[in-house]
């Protein structure tokens, strides 16, 4: 039973004081999202640092970051998760003197100009990103021509490999969760000679913090107005249907509801290679491997084939 105050009960947090001492446990992680009170009351009771799974997040996408679109991002889902812990962060939270001398009024408490601080940077963080925005859009509608396929699925599923394979664009791509932020777009030409632009976008998980969705608002247009949505998926991994599932959930969330069943979507089951007796679900779904190049010639004919079917 999650308990309002701390998360957990007494004899769980008992358990955990326990094993953390036995242990030399210096940081636990809840896979949750806590509230500031809870995180505060677990730390006071652990005496250990305590985060949430939207803070792991953040963290691992503060090392992801290379451009500096994606470190504005970062650091805007940074300060909005960080606005309503600032009481967590000062011990010293009496008024400031206000006023001259010693005659002024009570001025305003350390917490007061933090938040003010926060708020600013969040402004001026918002306004380049906007700035990015109307750039993104203006660049839209220069590519209007030419069709844009969109990759998408969630983390580590191989999108970076698979657009390496089909592009040759040498993205970095690894064995890591979130290993591509930044949105990458190459020329890409299909078996009917057809150019499209096949566009690499962040990986998505289940549960995404609302912080990271707003903050990475611009990079997801990118998805919003693809001619094509392609989800990859990971067939080796037991928990494929659920991650598909939970791709499909932030799709909904940003616009795309019911995007399945539009005839413009397609499906990559990818790792092929490590799962061959894996059977395709669906006639809009491919087997691939973008380790072996497996599966990817059918992939490109299928994009022909929608892409047609759109134009007709």
């Amino acid at each position: 039973q999650i308990r309002p105050d701390a998360y957990f009960g007494k004899g769980v947090i008992g358990r955990f004081r326990e094993a953390a001492a036995a242990g030399g446990v210096e940081l636990l992680i809840v896979d949750a999202a806590l509230t500031p009170i809870q995180q505060r009351n677990l730390e006071k009771a652990l005496d250990l640092k305590v985060i949430d799974r939207t803070a792991l997040i953040l963290e691992i996408f503060g090392e992801r970051a290379q451009t500096r679109e994606g470190s504005l991002q970062v650091e805007l889902a940074h300060l909005t998760y960080q606005r309503s812990r600032l009481v967590r962060s000062w011990t010293h939270l009496e008024r400031q003197r206000g006023g001259a001398g010693f005659l002024g009024g009570p001025g305003e408490t350390q917490i007061e100009l933090d938040r003010r601080i926060i708020d600013e940077k969040i402004t001026k963080i918002k306004k380049a990103l906007e700035k990015i925005r109307q750039t993104r859009g203006l660049q839209r509608t220069a590519r209007k021509r030419v069709p844009v396929v969109a990759l998408v699925g969630y983390t580590n599923t191989g999108k970076s490999t698979l657009f390496n394979r089909l592009t040759r664009a040498g993205v970095f791509a690894e064995n890591l969760l979130f290993a591509t932020l930044d949105t990458t777009m190459r020329r890409l030409t299909l078996p009917s000679g057809r150019e499209v632009i096949l566009s690499d976008t962040v990986g998505f998980i289940s549960d995404l913090p609302h912080e990271l969705v707003m903050a990475f608002r611009a990079t997801l247009e990118e998805v919003l107005e693809a001619d094509v949505v392609v989800q990859v998926l990971d067939a080796a991994n037991p928990g494929c249907k659920q991650q598909r599932r939970d791709v499909l959930t932030v799709l909904a969330g940003l616009g795309l509801d019911k995007i399945e069943h539009q005839p413009n979507y397609l499906e990559v089951y990818n790792k092929i290679d490590l799962a061959p007796s894996f059977a395709a679900p669906s006639a809009n779904a491919v087997k691939a491997s973008a380790l072996t190049g497996e599966g990817c010639k059918e992939l490109l004919r299928k994009l022909d084939d929608v892409l047609a079917a759109g134009s007709a």
